[in-house]
């Protein structure tokens, strides 16, 4: 692994980031589906990454008709927070920098962040830890060297990176203004003119 220290390359780099990636992030699921509130099994727990829709989050009867030829994926609770196995998104999105766990004999990946607690009880965004390995954005301890405890932390880093990169090159182009207004124009030269002489008159002869 590189050290944080060092340019960060991020397996998931800015480029390949999907579109709907941080939809799926802010999409509440486990939800009534209000065209389905009658039906059972109607919790809105699927989302289809090709859509961008609303309704984000939908569940089994609407994937029938509205999604049926579309790439869905499931999202599962684990603790009450969501997950995702990894057999239904590694093909469309590089999550090798995000730990893992097995959850019911299958891998998930967590979509956000979870909450953690100090040992006095009190909720810390980053709580100290004597872990070998860190999430880089939160600190949450790892099981395994990897750098992110979710999806959501992943995403986080890009973004930071690309707002360095933004700052970094807005910076430059300022110097380059100052250092352009900074620079004296050359004083022009003065050129001597030489003013002709009269004719000379000559005297009126008497």
């Amino acid at each position: 692994m590189q050290s944080t220290t060092q340019t960060i390359d991020f397996s998931m780099k800015r480029e390949t980031v999907p579109s709907w990636l941080e939809l799926l992030l802010t999409t509440q699921f486990f939800t009534t589906c209000a065209n389905h509130r009658l039906a059972t099994r109607n919790e809105c727990n699927l989302f289809c990454t090709e859509c961008e829709a609303p309704p984000t989050a939908f569940c089994g009867y609407c994937r029938s008709c509205d999604h049926s030829t579309h790439r869905v994926i499931q999202i599962r609770r684990s603790s009450y927070h969501d997950v995702v196995r990894v057999s239904e998104i590694e093909d469309i999105l590089d999550i090798s920098d995000v730990q893992t766990y097995v959850i019911n004999s299958a891998r998930v990946v967590y979509l956000n962040e979870r909450r953690q607690q100090r040992s006095c009880g009190v909720p810390s965004c980053k709580a100290p830890s004597s872990s070998a390995h860190n999430c880089e954005m939160c600190g949450r301890a790892l099981l395994d060297p990897f750098r992110f405890c979710s999806l959501g932390c992943n995403l986080r880093a890009i973004k930071k990176d690309m707002n360095c990169d933004s700052a970094g090159s807005s910076t430059t182009i300022d110097k380059a203004s100052d250092n352009d207004e900074n620079e004296e124009e050359p004083t022009p030269k003065r050129i001597a003119r030489h003013r002709r002489k009269g004719i000379p008159q000559r005297s009126p002869f008497f």
